[in-house]
């Protein structure tokens, strides 16, 4: 286990680093920045290795660099590795491999909360940085409840009903973002661009509000890896082997929860990220929560570098929403999934 642990995650490692320097070095100025420059630029800010490099490039270019693009492709990391995350644990928790954060509703609640601070002018109001996330992450809470609900039937959640619940929950909490819209005059365009996903204007400040967020989820799942292994059994069996299935449960769903109101208070509802990834990883490496985990959140962050280089580079100097690349590409993917699993039943 630890063998393929370190292959698979010095492989993803480095993926993800050579995405991040390729990414750094695309963009809507001009010239491009070199790879070499951007290695340069990078290894120069490094304490012990300054010495190593010489400063041939512009300063132009360190400061696209080092003030522009670098945050944002942290901030691709991190939200990418949240969401992936987070589909991980919804999939494993509730044994359906068709739930993550957008398809449940959970996305779509944290986006009511962020859009109702920013409608009355309440972003910053008692906790700073920290209200939109804190008060995303209470809206997302209570849609995933409302979900669990939904689909419940006697105390057990019913795994047909769920996907169906986790949708009309969505398309009523996207009605009700559309209404804030509608009468919203002076932040129409920052709520509508921010519905659709995006990480424009975002710098190192964001970086570091996401990053607890990261932090404490990775932890808390890899916690929980063995119990999301045997919830594979059933949940009857599962408690024959020691898990306590109903706080994994709770621990589990709260913890996903956390990381996409993170998320979505940041970057706005991107969909379909924890669906492709967690399932991209099963594919690859197998379904051992304790390799599929690490291995979700990097290469989740590879999956976001690149939809959002794509997503500021096809149409330059015109940046498409964020959100707008991953459903593309997640919304066949949703079909296959949903196309398969009819099969299988």
């Amino acid at each position: 286990m630890n063998r393929r642990l370190w292959l698979w995650g010095g492989a993803g490692a480095l993926l993800l680093l050579f995405s991040a320097v390729v990414s750094l070095s695309i963009g809507a100025a001009r010239p491009r920045v070199p790879l070499s420059d951007v290695w340069g630029i990078l290894l120069h800010q490094v304490p012990g290795l300054s010495s190593w490099t010489e400063a041939v490039w512009p300063v132009s270019s360190e400061q696209i660099i080092l003030k522009i693009r670098l945050p944002r492709v942290a901030l691709d990391i991190l939200v990418g590795a949240c969401l992936s995350l987070a589909g991980a644990g919804f999939q494993g928790v509730l044994r359906n491999p068709l739930a993550d954060p957008y398809t449940l509703g959970v996305a779509s609640g944290s986006a009511v909360g962020a859009a109702f601070l920013m409608l009355t002018g309440m972003q910053f109001a008692g906790l700073g940085q920290w209200t939109i996330p804190v008060v995303a992450f209470g809206t997302g809470l209570v849609s995933l409840f409302v979900v669990l609900r939904l689909a419940s039937e006697n105390g057990k959640i019913r795994m047909e009903t769920l996907l169906l619940s986790g949708v009309v929950l969505q398309a009523f909490l996207g009605s009700m973002v559309s209404f804030m819209v509608s009468i919203s005059d002076k932040v129409v365009n920052q709520i509508v661009f921010w519905m659709l996903g995006s990480l424009a204007l975002r710098g190192w400040p964001f970086v570091g509000a996401l990053l607890p967020y990261l932090i404490v989820g990775f932890v808390v799942l890899m916690f929980y890896a063995r119990s999301l292994n045997l919830f594979a059994l059933g949940e009857r069996q599962a408690a024959h082997l020691g898990v306590r299935v109903e706080r994994t449960k709770i621990v589990v769903l709260v913890v996903s929860t956390l990381m996409t109101a993170g998320a979505v208070s940041i970057a706005g509802t991107i969909g379909f990220v924890g669906l492709v990834v967690p399932h991209l990883v099963r594919l690859m490496a197998g379904p051992d929560y304790r390799l599929l985990i690490p291995l979700s959140a990097v290469l989740g962050g590879t999956y976001m570098v690149w939809a959002d280089t794509l997503a500021r580079t096809v149409l330059s100097p015109t940046e498409v929403p964020i959100g707008v690349v991953t459903a593309f590409i997640g919304a066949p993917f949703f079909a296959y999934l949903l196309r398969r699993k009819k099969a299988r039943a």
